[in-house]
């Protein structure tokens, strides 16, 4: 169960790395760059990977739920 923990905990860590250069690319290049495009595209396959890990787990909902909440708060605030 460890492992898997510890794996869950890395899944997070790689979303939010990956997060970070697509808000940072479109922030630099735009919305529709490649590279952001790129990156978006590169974490949306790592949040369903997550969700995947995360529906055989005994683990509650919340960190799924928390990290949508953060991914659709950043959109508004790069906006801006």
């Amino acid at each position: 169960m460890y492992e898997q923990r510890n794996n869950h905990n890395e899944m997070i860590e790689e979303i939010k790395e990956k997060r970070q250069l697509m808000i940072n690319s479109a922030n630099s290049l735009g919305f529709t760059s490649e590279v952001t495009i790129k990156y978006s595209q590169e974490l949306d396959e790592l949040i369903n990977e997550y969700q995947k890990a995360m529906e055989g787990s005994s683990r509650p909902n919340d960190e799924i739920k928390f990290a949508f909440k953060q991914m659709i708060m950043i959109w508004p605030k790069v906006l801006i």
